[in-house]
């Protein structure tokens, strides 16, 4: 299990001292090594020992056994700063079955998604599935569940309901703060959050896109001290320059990597590092996860060196990960081996010094941990829907996907209208779309219109609708979205096409509606599967189920949807579906 902070609760502080002294034979030396030095930035060749899983020292060392690098380069385990595990549709299990053979030993995941489904049963089930992994796996609390009040989630988390897991010695965060107008306004249970996390020292992070002037400076003040969201050079600029660390994401929908690398430089980069976010599995499992970001941002010319450290000291000093993010005495041998330093393919991966993943695979499968009963809430009765739009007057406001991103543009259009409803307009590449609450029964559907999908028939849904994960689908046509409702609910959760009102393809996820119990392979092959349907309908989108679940997330801007209507994100206020 992970320590928390820089406490030792593995190997006695003795038998530490006395194996960096050479006074005891170390477990293992480790030759012919080309070692990053995070902390000067140097490459130096030469030789390491690690026993009882931490780096003993450099040099010459006598040991059990000793093991020749081949002069490869040696460097600290990569580390996702933020992360949505749920984002990649399979258990925790799975996840790092892909993530670790890349490199990434240390993940500080956001539970939020299974949070805003099933509240403190959700944080229970990511604390205890997540033991035992290859992977470290850390925690920030969810901040925000739900997201905001436009919207209804499974549950919500109070100051209150959070305070006990401050003390967990794997919770080194409060998650992402995207309710920033409560900041701003000093919203009582906000400020508790806050205030708590302070008290225990967790650091707090930050969601705050294009949030600027005094309204950002506000927001710091109240100590929230890092952002994921920046999309421009000037955006991320003024909040450093504020005092922010900054997270370059780089996730499936949301690639911001090559606009804000202009930002990097030899004075600043110490307060800068990588995340992902949201990635789905194909991400995963062709593209990769930070290693990806890394050799990515080497290949814009980004200093190898200056990259590694944004991958590993850069966020194990900011949460305090005194154990992670460097090759050095005392800290845990979690360490990644590759030939080239400017196209870093990872060879091995090694935990405690134990070699655990070679050439892109883990050496010995990981026990899955035993099941938890985590069924997703579907109180909706399919019948009871309606999907129509009796038009009113005026033009309709549309969200405008933007691809490669999570924000959205607004504008108006006029309606399409059939027997005095409106209706998909397939000519001009506006679609209906609707989030249908599942959580409590309400009823609730929201409706109004997308453009950027790019279908010339079908449906698509969803029970992947950041943040409170309702059912959102959008198509062109009524009969074909109703078709994929009815296949998300009998299924419990998950993604699903259709077409001429029958069913094309599904990805169950009986996870809270969000996760998977197969394989990342076989989620990754019929993930591909939707997709390729999804081309047939017309879409170039990479990933429409990304850029569709994003959609209902009422705290991006410009324009979003929700079971209780559209969201105006810049006011933070539902708004009418037609202007006057």
């Amino acid at each position: 299990m992970p320590d928390k902070k820089g406490c030792d609760n593995g190997m006695n502080l003795g038998l530490k001292i006395k194996a960096s002294l050479g006074d005891s034979e170390a477990d293992i030396l480790f030759t012919n090594a080309r070692i990053i030095n995070v902390f000067t930035g140097e490459i130096m060749p030469g030789s390491f020992a690690v026993t009882g899983g931490f780096f003993s020292g450099f040099g010459s060392y006598k040991a059990k056994k000793t093991v020749d690098l081949n002069n490869s380069f040696a460097v600290p385990g990569f580390i996702d700063a933020h992360v949505h595990i749920e984002s990649s549709m399979a258990c925790v299990t799975e996840f790092a079955r892909a993530v670790f053979p890349r490199g990434t030993t240390c993940a500080v995941a956001d539970p939020h998604e299974i949070a805003n489904v099933l509240g403190k049963a959700g944080i229970d089930y990511m604390l205890e599935s997540s033991k035992n992994q290859p992977i470290d796996i850390y925690f920030s609390l969810p901040s925000c569940v739900p997201a905001s009040n436009m919207e209804t989630s499974g549950a919500r988390l109070s100051a209150e309901d959070l305070l006990p897991y401050i003390n967990n010695e794997r919770v080194v965060a409060l998650a992402e703060m995207m309710n920033f107008p409560g900041v701003i306004s000093c919203d009582q249970d906000v400020l508790a959050k806050i205030t708590n996390s302070l008290k225990y020292k967790i650091p707090i992070d930050g969601h705050a896109p294009g949030l600027s002037g005094k309204n950002l400076y506000a927001y710091l003040a109240a100590g929230i001290s890092s952002d994921h969201e920046c999309t421009t050079v000037a955006e991320a600029k003024e909040k450093l320059s504020a005092g922010m660390h900054i997270m370059v994401r780089e996730g499936t929908a949301a690639k911001n990597l090559s606009d804000l690398l202009p930002l990097v430089n030899e004075k600043n980069f110490h307060r800068i590092m990588w995340c992902t976010d949201d990635r789905h599995p194909d991400d995963l499992v062709t593209r990769g996860h930070i290693d990806s970001m890394v050799t990515e941002a080497i290949k814009y010319g980004l200093d190898p060196v200056m990259a590694i450290r944004m991958a590993t000291i850069n966020p194990a000093t900011y949460f305090g990960l005194n154990l992670k993010g460097a090759m050095a005495p005392g800290r845990h041998a979690d360490f990644v081996v590759f030939e080239d330093l400017y196209n870093p393919v990872i060879k091995g991966v090694y935990s405690r010094g134990f070699l655990l993943a070679e050439n892109g695979a883990i050496k010995n499968e990981v026990k899955k941990p035993e099941p938890v009963s985590v069924a997703p809430a579907m109180n909706i009765e399919i019948d009871n829907i309606g999907f129509s739009v009796p038009y009113k007057s005026g033009r309709i406001k549309v969200i405008e996907i933007i691809p490669g991103q999570i924000i959205t543009r607004q504008f108006l259009s006029s309606a399409k209208i059939v027997n005095g409803m409106a209706v998909s307009d397939i000519s001009n590449d506006i679609l209906k779309i609707c989030v249908i609450e599942r959580h409590k029964g309400s009823g609730n559907i929201g409706k109004g219109f997308v453009k950027g999908l790019g279908f010339k028939q079908g449906a698509i849904a969803s029970s992947v609708a950041h943040d409170s994960h309702n059912i959102i689908v959008a198509g062109t046509n009524d009969e074909d979205m109703k078709a994929a409702v009815a296949a998300v609910i009998k299924m419990g959760g998950g993604l699903c096409a259709a077409c001429d009102a029958n069913v094309c393809g599904v990805l169950s996820l009986p996870i809270a509606g969000l996760m998977s119990d197969k394989t990342i392979e076989d989620i990754n092959r019929d993930m591909k599967h939707l997709i390729s349907i999804t081309q047939s309908f017309g879409s170039s989108l990479i990933d429409p189920y990304m850029a569709l679940s994003f959609l209902a997330l009422p705290v991006i801007p410009e324009l979003k949807i929700t079971d209780k209507g559209l969201v105006d994100v810049n006011r933070f206020c539902i708004v009418e579906l037609f202007n006057p």
